[in-house]
């Protein structure tokens, strides 16, 4: 069975395949506008309790109403933890499908 090496220029995956990409290929460094962006959907859409921007840019975040709060480093973590969400919230989906 040959194994598979990843796309080449002359050879790309599949368009109808799966579109996930790495969470890691970002070329920019968050911002505090794109973290507070992402806070916001992420506590109306429930799948954070609260999200609080701290005055020295640390994040703020409580899962549920009674559970503890954890302290995130600035905007690239919040923007982590969305992707992490994200990818748990839609792994979780495909499964129940």
């Amino acid at each position: 069975m040959k194994r598979w090496s990843g796309p080449t220029p002359d050879r790309r995956p599949d368009p109808g395949g799966p579109a996930i990409r790495s969470r890691h290929s970002r070329t920019t460094i968050p911002t505090a506008a794109e973290a507070g962006a992402w806070a916001e959907v992420l506590v109306r859409h429930r799948l954070l309790h609260a999200a609080v921007l701290g005055p020295n840019g640390q994040w703020l975040v409580q899962h549920a109403p009674e559970g503890s709060v954890r302290v995130l480093d600035g905007a690239a973590a919040m923007v982590e933890l969305a992707a992490q969400i994200q990818h748990r919230t839609r792994t979780t989906r495909n499964r129940i499908r």
